[in-house]
């Protein structure tokens, strides 16, 4: 790595913290969440070989951009909008604010990010699908997705369809939620209500479940509401849509694919999606696959689908770390 700007975020956060020192670093690391502890501890734990130039390139760009930022209004509400969202965009940031501006208090909910999925699953499985509905839209779409695996089957379709349909929560009723999660809803119309749900987040969780639990739960709900369902499956992030990813993102995930994972999941692909990987390959590795697909056998449909998932979760895992953009065209995040 010749010089800061060649490191990733996670790279650039972790260089960092470590030039802080144990104490420091620890109070820093305690105001992330789950996946950024996660993100930036593996970061200091693979650099190596991190020369003085290096370290202070990356601080010096640190001090740059905090100089470049007004002290006006640091700490209102306003201010944190604004941040959120030029650092996460529209859609990432909206869930985000409303959890910090309105659910300061929701230690309880907060914990539950850090639980592993089976412990979540025990603790919401005796509620009403209502209040799972409200928890799993409060997590992460992956780590929800597990939790929702962990349910009963019959209860899967419904959870998904209330969290279609949330539109929106009262502050208080998360912070009821919060202390015992049994309370009803606060009925006061004249407080903001904080938006989690709704057909993009249940989307969301769709889309890291198995393939087959997948399929199940859409068609569960497609029975009972056959428009929600289309309304939620056009949400999806499917496989063939990463042929609207720009060419520096195909690239940048092919690097992160195996072989043998890409020419299973290429078995289900269209034509047109084909090209757009072979068009960002080198000539002999494109001629290679081509006839490696020619040549392969009849593929089981789950191998097919378990190696798009693959793939899927690799993209949405570079997506999250800004290294691509999942909606097509270019642009990078920063921590």
């Amino acid at each position: 790595m010749a010089d800061g700007g060649s490191f990733d975020g996670g790279e650039r956060a972790a260089i960092l913290l470590m030039s802080l020192g144990e104490a420091d670093a620890a109070q820093v690391l305690r105001q992330l969440g789950p996946k950024e502890v996660q993100k930036v501890g593996l970061a200091m734990a693979n650099l190596s070989s991190i020369t003085k130039e290096q370290v202070n390139k990356v601080l010096a760009e640190f001090v740059e951009t905090i100089d470049n930022q007004t002290n006006l209004g640091v700490g209102s509400d306003e201010y944190i909008k604004k941040v959120l969202v030029d650092a996460l965009g529209e859609d990432k940031a909206t869930g985000m604010i409303d959890r910090i501006l309105m659910g300061r208090n929701s230690k309880g909910l907060e914990a539950l990010k850090w639980m592993d999925p089976r412990a979540v699953a025990e603790v919401i499985r005796q509620e009403h699908p209502q209040i799972i509905s409200i928890v799993l839209s409060y997590l992460d779409p992956d780590h929800a997705a597990e939790v929702l695996s962990l349910l009963p089957e019959r209860a899967r379709p419904d959870v998904i369809m209330r969290i279609a349909t949330l539109d929106g929560i009262q502050p208080n009723a998360l912070i009821e939620l919060d202390d015992i999660m049994e309370k009803q809803f606060s009925s006061s119309s004249n407080v903001k209500s904080s938006s989690v749900g709704g057909t993009k987040a249940a989307a969301n969780i769709l889309n890291f479940l198995d393939s087959s639990l997948e399929g199940e739960v859409m068609d569960a709900i497609k029975e009972i509401d056959s428009d929600l369902g289309q309304t939620i499956e056009d949400h999806m992030f499917v496989f063939e849509n990463l042929a609207d990813l720009d060419d520096r993102s195909i690239q940048t995930l092919l690097r992160e694919v195996s072989s043998d994972s890409l020419l299973l999941a290429m078995k289900g692909s269209d034509e047109g999606l084909k090209q757009k990987f072979f068009k960002n390959m080198s000539k002999r590795a494109a001629e290679m696959l081509a006839d490696d697909l020619e040549a392969k056998g009849p593929v089981r449909l789950s191998e097919v689908e378990a190696a798009q998932k693959e793939i899927l979760a690799i993209a949405r895992r570079l997506a999250e770390s800004g290294d691509i953009m999942l909606g097509g065209g270019g642009g990078e995040q920063f921590v």
